[in-house]
C-alpha cells in the first residue's frame, strides 16, 4: 500500500508486515528526533496548534462578530483541555422533553433491515445502509428532510446493493452492510460489509474512491479518529486494522479478542474501543504501543459500544445489561440489568437484548435500543456512577443503530425487522426505515461542566 494510488484501486493488508507508510513515518520520526530536542518539538507543535486555532476562530469571529478572536481561542483551549481529560460534561439530560410523536419522521427506502447510519459533522446529512447492500444519503435541515424521494427535486444519493458475485463490476456493496463511519471533516465515508470489504466514498458525491481488503470475515465496526483520516476497522475475524484513508494505505493489524468483534468506536486519541461479543470483554486498544486494556462485566454477548468522552464509554449486551465504564477501571462504574425489561420467549422470561447505544458526546445523555418497542433515553449521574432512566420513545422493530446529532437537537434510529447481525427473530409489523426524532429541551441554561465528573 503506497501513497498516490489511483482512485478506486484495491488496498490489501494481507501480505504486509509493515506498510511503507508506517515505515516512512517511523523514519521521519527518527530523523525529527535527531534534528530537534523534545522541548523544541513540543514548542513547535504548540505553536502550530495555536496558529490553527487562531485561523479557525478568526473565521468564526468574522461571521459572528460577537467575541474577540483572543477570547474565542481561550474558550476553545479550555474546552479542549477538559475534553482531553474526559471532564467536559454538558448537563443536558435534565432538560430533554418527550418528543411529539407527530414530529417523528419515518423514512423508507431500504428493502431490508437498516443496519447502520451516521450523521455528517454539520448535522445536515444522514447516511444509512442496509442488509440489502444499499447506501442512501438524505439531507436534513430545519426539521425537514429532503433528498429522500426522487421527485423532491433535491440532490439524491442512492447506491443500490448488488447481487452476490458482482463485486468486481458493481459500484456498491454486494452483501449486507454492517457498519459505517464518517470522518470529522465530513470528507470521507467508510462502509464495511459481510463480504470482508471496506469501501471508502466521497461523502459529498457518494462516488466510491477505494476498496480496502485484508479482513478474513465480516467487517463489523468502523471509526475515523477525530481530526484525522486514520480509520480503525474491526471484524468477525477478531482483529482490529488501522488504515490511512488520505494516503490510501494499510498501516497495521492488532489481535486480542477471543470471539467476533461486534462494534468499535474512537475519538481524538490514538486509540479505539471494541466490543468482543461472547468473549465477554470490552477492550481499549492503544495503537502506538500496540497494547490493550481488557474490561469485563457483562454476562452475555456484548453487541454495541460507544465512547461518551475521552475517559468514559457505554456498552450493551444480549443479557439485557447496559454498562457505564471509566477507562481507568476494569469493571463497570454502573451496570443496569434488564435495561429494556423482559420478554416471554417460548415460555421463558428473557431480557430484551441491547442492540444499539448512543451517547451525545461530552454530555450526560445516552440512548439505547432493543426490540422492546421503544428507544430509551438515560441520564448519567455525577461522575458517571449513576444511571437514571428518563423517558421512552415508542418505536416498533429492532433498533440496529442510534446516533445523536452533534448539536443534540435530534436522534436518528435505524430500524429493521431483524437484528443487525442475525435472523433470530423477525418482527413483521416493523418497517425497515430510519426514524428522525426531534429532541425538545427546556430553555433553562445548563452548566458546561460537571464539577463531579472525572
Amino acid at each position: 500500500a503506497t501513497a498516490g494510488r489511483p482512485a478506486d484501486e484495491e488496498v490489501s493488508s494481507d501480505s504486509e508486515t509493515e506498510s511503507p507508510l508506517l515505515g516512512r513515518r517511523r523514519r521521519e520520526a527518527a530523523e525529527e528526533e535527531v534534528e530537534e530536542t523534545p522541548q523544541e518539538k513540543k514548542l513547535r507543535l504548540a505553536k502550530q496548534y495555536l496558529e490553527e486555532l487562531r485561523q479557525l476562530e478568526e473565521e468564526r469571529a468574522e461571521e459572528e462578530e460577537e467575541l474577540e478572536p483572543a477570547d474565542l481561542i481561550g474558550d476553545r483551549l479550555k474546552e479542549d483541555v477538559l475534553e482531553q481529560k474526559g471532564r467536559l460534561q454538558r448537563l443536558v439530560a435534565k432538560d430533554v422533553q418527550p418528543p411529539d410523536p407527530a414530529r417523528i419522521r419515518v423514512l423508507r427506502g431500504h428493502q431490508l433491515p437498516v443496519t447502520c447510519l451516521v450523521i455528517s459533522p454539520d448535522d445536515r446529512y444522514i447516511f444509512s445502509a442496509s442488509k440489502d447492500g444499499s447506501l442512501i444519503k438524505c439531507k436534513y435541515s430545519a426539521g425537514a428532510v429532503t433528498g429522500w424521494e426522487v421527485d423532491s427535486g433535491k440532490r439524491l444519493c442512492v447506491v443500490p446493493g448488488g447481487k452476490k458475485g458482482t463485486e468486481e463490476r458493481h459500484m456498491g456493496h454486494a452483501s449486507q452492510v454492517l457498519c459505517m463511519a464518517i470522518s470529522s471533516d465530513g470528507k470521507y465515508l467508510a462502509t464495511g460489509d459481510r463480504n470482508k470489504l471496506i469501501m471508502i466514498w466521497d461523502a459529498a458525491t457518494c462516488k466510491r474512491l477505494h476498496i480496502f481488503t485484508g479482513h478474513r470475515d465480516a467487517v463489523s465496526g468502523l471509526s475515523f479518529r477525530k481530526g484525522t483520516h486514520q480509520l480503525y476497522s474491526a471484524s468477525h475475524d477478531r482483529c482490529v486494522k488501522v488504515w490511512d484513508v488520505g494516503e490510501n494505505a494499510y498501516v497495521e493489524t492488532l489481535f486480542g479478542h477471543q470471539d467476533i468483534i461486534t462494534g468499535l468506536d474512537s475519538l481524538s486519541r490514538e486509540c479505539c474501543v471494541t466490543a468482543g461479543g461472547r468473549d465477554g470483554t470490552v477492550r481499549l486498544w492503544k495503537i502506538p504501543e500496540e497494547s490493550q486494556l481488557v474490561f469485563s462485566g457483562h454476562q452475555g454477548s456484548i453487541d454495541c459500544i460507544q465512547l461518551i468522552n475521552e475517559e468514559h464509554m457505554v456498552s450493551g449486551a444480549d443479557d439485557g445489561s447496559l454498562a457505564l465504564w471509566g477507562l481507568t477501571k476494569r469493571k463497570p462504574l454502573v451496570l443496569a440489568r434488564q435495561a429494556h425489561g423482559e420478554q416471554d420467549a417460548q415460555g421463558l422470561q428473557q431480557p430484551y437484548w441491547i442492540s444499539a447505544v448512543a451517547a451525545l458526546r461530552n454530555s450526560d445523555l445516552l440512548a439505547t435500543g432493543s426490540h422492546s418497542g421503544s428507544v430509551k433515553l438515560w441520564k448519567c449521574g455525577e461522575g458517571f456512577r449513576k444511571l437514571e432512566h428518563l423517558l421512552d420513545i415508542p418505536l416498533v422493530g429492532f433498533v440496529n443503530s442510534l446516533k445523536f446529532s452533534a448539536a443534540g437537537d435530534f436522534l436518528v434510529a435505524g430500524i429493521g425487522q431483524e437484528h443487525r447481525l442475525g435472523r433470530w427473530w423477525r418482527i413483521k409489523e416493523a418497517k425497515n426505515s430510519i426514524c428522525i426524532i426531534p429532541l425538545k429541551q427546556k430553555t433553562t441554561a445548563s452548566s458546561p461542566e460537571s464539577p463531579g465528573s472525572s
